[in-house]
C-alpha cells in the first residue's frame, strides 16, 4: 500500500460516512429507517439486493476455490443463485411488497404472527437472529484478513475497523443509507473489477480468455469437479432459493420496501441479470490466478497478492476499497433488517407493558438496537477461527441453517402450504436444527449431505405434518390472506 493507495481507501470511507449523514435526514420514523418509506425505486433495490447478497469473503474462501478448482464456482454459487431469483420472480418478491402494502409490516417476520402464531414468530425471529451473528461475523472477519494482506493491520484491528465505519452510517440512516451505500459500492466494485479483468488479460499476454484454459489443469474448466459436483450444486441451488427469495432477510427487506409489486419483480430479475453476468468478469482474474502466481500455499491470498502483482499505486487501494465495500453492503444490510426484527417483533413481547413507551421512542431505539448487534458481530468476528474460520462459518453454519428457517418462512405465503401452521413450522425448524447438529458433530457424512439434510429434513416435516394435522387452519380461517398477496390494491 502507497500513500496514493491510502489515500484512495480514506476516500471511499469519507463517502460512506458522508451518505450516511446526508440520509440522516430523510429518516423520521421506523418506517424510513427499516424499510424506506415504501419508496424504494426498482432499480436501486435491484442493485442492493445484488451487492447485498456476497461480501468480502468472495475475495477470500471464494477466491481460494477459484485457484483450486476453476470454474466450478460459477456454476453452484453464481448460475445457481440467478436462477434461483429468476425463478421466484414473480411469486416471492411481489408477495413481500404486498405484506408491507396490507399489513405495514416493517420486518420479514412480522407476518408470522398472524400467519401462524406468536410463538412461531419469536422462535423463528430468535433462531435468524442467533444464525446472522454467525453469518455477519464471518464477513468482518473476511474483510480483515484482507486488509492484514495488503497493509499488515493485524485482524482484530481490521475488523474493528470495518465494523465500526459500518456501526457509523447505519445506525445514523439506516435502510436509506444501506441502499445508497450500497449503490456507491457497486460502481466501485464495478470500476475495480474492470480495471482487474483487463489488468489480467495483458499480464498474460497472447492468451486470451478462451485459450488460457489450455495452460490450467483440466479440472480448472469443468462445470463440476470431484469437490463441488453437481449434487453439491443442486444442494447449494436449493439453499439459494431459499436464501434469495427472501428466507435472508436483509434481500427480503430489499422487496418489502419496493412499492409495489410490479417493482419487487424488476428489483428482483435486475439483481438475476447481475449474478449471471458480473461473476464472470469478476472472477477471471481469481481462476487465471495460478497462471500469474504459480506454487501459491495459501490460495485464501490469492486475490490481495494477485491485485499487488497486477496494478500500480492507486489502483490497488481502489480494489481494496471495492472488497470493503462488498462486505459493508452486505453486513449492514443484515444489521439493518436484524434490528428490525428485534425492535419490531422480539421486543414488544418481552416488555409488553411497556409498549406505549417503545412507539414513542421507536427510532432511538431502533439505532441502540442497530449498534449494540453490529457490536457484538464485531467482537464475535475476533474468534472466527473457533467455529472453523470464515469458509466454515460461511459454507457450514450458514448453508446448513438459513434453510430450517426460511422454509416456514416462505412457503407460509403460499396458499399451496395453507395446510401447515404453527406446530408444522416449529416442527420443521427444530427437525432441520437436530439434523445440523446429528450430521455436523454426530455422524461422519460427506459436505454436501451435511449442508443439504437440514433442509430436506425440515422441507419434509413441514410439508407432511402439514396434510396430517392440518394445524393451518388454526391460524388462518379463510383465504383473504392470501388473496391480498395478489394485488397491490388496499
Amino acid at each position: 500500500m502507497q500513500i496514493l493507495d491510502w489515500l484512495v481507501l480514506a476516500l471511499f470511507f469519507i463517502l460512506m460516512l458522508v451518505i450516511g449523514g446526508i440520509t440522516f435526514k430523510k429518516v423520521r420514523s421506523t418506517k424510513d429507517f427499516y424499510v424506506a418509506g415504501g419508496t424504494l425505486p426498482w432499480w436501486l433495490s435491484g442493485i442492493s439486493h445484488h451487492v447485498s447478497g456476497y461480501s468480502g469473503a468472495v475475495f477470500v474462501a471464494y477466491a481460494a476455490m477459484a485457484y483450486t478448482d476453476g470454474i466450478s464456482l460459477y456454476f453452484w454459487w453464481a448460475l445457481t443463485i440467478a436462477i434461483s431469483i429468476f425463478v421466484g420472480a414473480e411469486i416471492f418478491p411481489p408477495a413481500w411488497s404486498r405484506l408491507r402494502i396490507h399489513y405495514k409490516v416493517e420486518s420479514p417476520m412480522e407476518y408470522l404472527e398472524k400467519r401462524y402464531n406468536s410463538l412461531t414468530q419469536q422462535i423463528m425471529a430468535w433462531s435468524g437472529i442467533l444464525l446472522k451473528l454467525f453469518d455477519v461475523s464471518a464477513k468482518w472477519a473476511a474483510i480483515a484478513i484482507l486488509l492484514n494482506i495488503f497493509t499488515g493491520i493485524s485482524l482484530s484491528w481490521g475488523i474493528m475497523l470495518s465494523g465500526g465505519i459500518s456501526l457509523i452510517y447505519i445506525t445514523v440512516g439506516g435502510l436509506w443509507a444501506d441502499v445508497w451505500t450500497d449503490f456507491a459500492q457497486f460502481i466501485v466494485q464495478l470500476i475495480a473489477g474492470i480495471v482487474m479483468f483487463f489488468s489480467a488479460l495483458d499480464h498474460l499476454g497472447s492468451d486470451t480468455i478462451f485459450t488460457v484454459w489450455n495452460k490450467l489443469p483440466l479440472s480448472h474448466s469443468l462445470p463440476f469437479t470431484e469437490d463441488y459436483s453437481i449434487w453439491f450444486a443442486l444442494s447449494f441451488l436449493l439453499i439459494n432459493f431459499l436464501s434469495y427469495n427472501g428466507g435472508t432477510w436483509n434481500l427480503a427487506t430489499r422487496y418489502i420496501s419496493s412499492p409495489d409489486g410490479a417493482s419487487a419483480t424488476k428489483a428482483a430479475k435486475l439483481s438475476g441479470a447481475l449474478y449471471l453476468a458480473w461473476p464472470l468478469i469478476l472472477f477471471f482474474p481469481m481462476w487465471v490466478a495460478p497462471i500469474l502466481i504459480p506454487g501459491l500455499e495459501a490460495p485464501d491470498t490469492s486475490y490481495a497478492l494477485l491485485t499487488q502483482k497486477l496494478l500500480p499505486s492507486g489502483l490497488v487501494g481502489l480494489v481494496l476499497a471495492s472488497m470493503f465495500a462488498n462486505t459493508m453492503s452486505m453486513t449492514s444490510s443484515d444489521v439493518n433488517t436484524i434490528s428490525a426484527v428485534i425492535t419490531r417483533d422480539v421486543l414488544p413481547k418481552l416488555i409488553s407493558r411497556k409498549t406505549a413507551d417503545l412507539e414513542r421512542n421507536s427510532l432511538f431505539i431502533a439505532r441502540i438496537v442497530t449498534f449494540t448487534f453490529t457490536f457484538i458481530t464485531v467482537v464475535m468476528a475476533t474468534q472466527a477461527e473457533a467455529f472453523g474460520g470464515v469458509f466454515g462459518l460461511i459454507i457450514s453454519w450458514f448453508g446448513a441453517l438459513v434453510g430450517p428457517i426460511a422454509i416456514p418462512m416462505l412457503f407460509g405465503l403460499l396458499k399451496a402450504f395453507k395446510k401447515s401452521g404453527s406446530i408444522s413450522a416449529i416442527s420443521s425448524i427444530f427437525a432441520g436444527l437436530i439434523t445440523f447438529a446429528v450430521t455436523k458433530y454426530g455422524i461422519d457424512v460427506s459436505q454436501v449431505t451435511e449442508i443439504i439434510s437440514p433442509v430436506l429434513v425440515s422441507l419434509f416435516v413441514y410439508t407432511v405434518s402439514g396434510f396430517i394435522l392440518n394445524d393451518g387452519q388454526k391460524s388462518i380461517t379463510n383465504d383473504s390472506f392470501y388473496e391480498s398477496l395478489k394485488t397491490d390494491l388496499s
